[in-house]
């Protein structure tokens, strides 16, 4: 949520138990600790003033962010009229509020906490019975101190460095900052953005609607998908060589569809290249939660570049996160953030400009963004019950990986690196001459008509990794981890069936 706009918190009562079994496949998990114990719809809706940034940070932020300057933005975003929620009556409105908290009377109005349908239930005595204590407790922080706040503090926790609400940008999901972001780094086919391929087709269809040209990066699958330095220099260094202006770079982690996590000294590099490189660094970190090593941990980018001492005046950061993937696999909220760092006040007003096109996010994504990243604590009264939940849906997503892994890597002509994070595996297959020339003779892909082939035979969908990028001559297709573990268990003995009858019939 930006502070211009209205947020309602909803209460939600428990699933059935039907629902509750079946979470996974309707992509609906709330943290145990917000599930209201009332059959009872009720909301809570306030309007709260953004926080403009201080003086100091102003000035902090005047040095920063050389890969941006407000004369390299896209200029169709420099002539939108600036009459927009980031104008200057929203502006005055933001240094209104800051006068406000310093002082109540400053000016003669008070400012509305709340209007909502049934507010008197924070206040009666059954709310006690209804509702967990710290469900209570949270419903009148979020009215007191602001989504964007608790959302920064969760950050800065999870970091254990500062985060600043005015950094937040609240959204519908994690796809519209990044097309954001692309409508102000984009102004023209000259201009690129480095990609890791395979990724999201999110990425590369954005460049596409935008004119922009796609810069790839191959990630290296020989080293579990990590990113090869000295490929990324040497793609960047192409670009520039053909008069290609390359702007940011996308990286994600954990990954999709590879699901590697990477090390803390692969990120290094990546934010040293694009410390070294005035790139912008569009960092992709949807799936934050969903560890399944204990080899590797989670790690932000921003925490990466503060730990070699870059503040925020040497590197231009943007980290994407959104409710509708981790563990609580909220797809249909549509809540999600980007947090902004390393702009100068003068483009970050040009990104406000951007995210004020649009009207406020969704109201469910906003307040479960702020849970995602404020989960239940020790000592809350929801705590044994979210972390019993909460660890019950990683083990069995870890259990699922390691057993995809481990029967496509015993498949006659397939590899599959190990699923260290995120929802998805992502084997590579060598098809039969014979599989390739039938392709061909359909005109389509080999990875596709494999594809198509195991839908039909078995009706098992997976992903050609065609549609993610993958280096020519290989072929990979990604397959979701997500079906529960009786249901992995079928889909693994169906599969083992069609690919070896595939292999047979196509064997040279």
């Amino acid at each position: 949520m930006r502070g211009d706009e209205t947020s309602s918190l909803l209460f939600i009562h428990p699933w059935p138990p039907s629902l509750e079994a079946h979470h996974r496949h309707t992509g609906s998990l709330l943290h145990s600790a917000f599930l209201a114990r009332s059959p009872h719809l009720t909301s809570l809706t306030y309007i709260a003033g953004s926080i403009a940034p201080s003086p100091a940070a102003n000035e902090m932020l005047r040095a920063a962010a050389r890969a941006l300057t407000v004369s390299s933005l896209n200029p169709k975003v420099l002539a939108l009229a600036d009459h927009h929620l980031g104008g200057l009556v929203a502006r005055r409105a933001q240094s209104m509020q800051q006068e406000l908290d310093a002082n109540p009377a400053s000016h003669p109005f008070s400012e509305v906490l709340a209007l909502c349908n049934h507010p008197h239930l924070l206040d009666r005595s059954e709310a006690s019975f209804m509702f967990s204590s710290d469900a209570i407790t949270r419903a009148r922080e979020i009215g007191i101190e602001g989504l964007r706040d608790a959302i920064a503090a969760g950050i800065a926790s999870r970091d254990g460095l500062p985060s600043y609400s005015e950094d937040i940008f609240l959204t519908d999901g994690a796809a519209a900052p990044v097309h954001m972001m692309m409508h102000l780094l984009i102004r023209g086919k000259k201009d690129g953005i480095l990609c890791p391929i395979p990724s999201h087709s999110l990425y590369t269809d954005s460049m596409v609607l935008r004119g922009a040209t796609l810069v790839p990066y191959y990630l290296d699958e020989s080293r579990g998908w990590s990113v090869n330095i000295s490929d990324l220099k040497k793609q960047l260094d192409g670009a520039r060589a053909k008069g290609i202006d390359v702007r940011g770079l996308v990286v994600v982690n954990p990954g999709n569809p590879t699901g590697q996590v990477l090390v803390e000294e692969n990120q290094c590099e990546i934010v040293e290249l694009c410390k070294n490189e005035c790139l912008v660094l569009l960092a992709d970190e949807v799936y934050q939660e969903n560890i399944y090593t204990d080899q590797k941990k989670f790690n932000s980018f921003k925490k990466v570049a503060r730990s070699i001492g870059y503040g925020e005046g040497d590197i231009s950061l943007v980290s994407f996160h959104s409710v509708s993937n981790g563990y609580y696999g909220e797809c249909g909220r549509r809540g999600g953030y980007m947090e902004v760092t390393g702009f100068s006040s003068e483009v970050r007003g040009e990104v406000y400009k951007v995210a004020s096109l649009s009207a406020c996010s969704n109201i469910s994504g906003q307040i479960l963004m702020s849970l995602v990243m404020n989960p239940p604590k020790v000592g809350d009264e929801s705590y044994l019950s979210y972390r019993a939940e909460r660890d019950s849906i990683l083990s069995s997503l870890s259990c699922c990986a390691e057993a995809m892994v481990s029967t496509f890597n015993s498949m006659e002509g397939m590899t599959c690196n190990k699923a260290e994070g995120g929802i998805s595996v992502f084997p590579s297959v060598r098809l039969p001459p014979r599989a390739i020339e039938a392709a061909e003779a359909m005109n389509t892909e080999p990875d596709v008509f494999y594809a198509l082939r195991l839908l039909e035979s078995t009706g098992i969908v997976v992903v050609p990794g065609s549609v993610f990028g993958q280096v020519p001559g290989t072929w990979h297709f990604r397959c979701t981890i997500l079906p529960q573990e009786e249901k992995t268990r079928q889909i693994i003995s169906r599969f083992n069936v069609f690919h070896e009858a595939f292999m047979e019939e196509f064997r040279s």
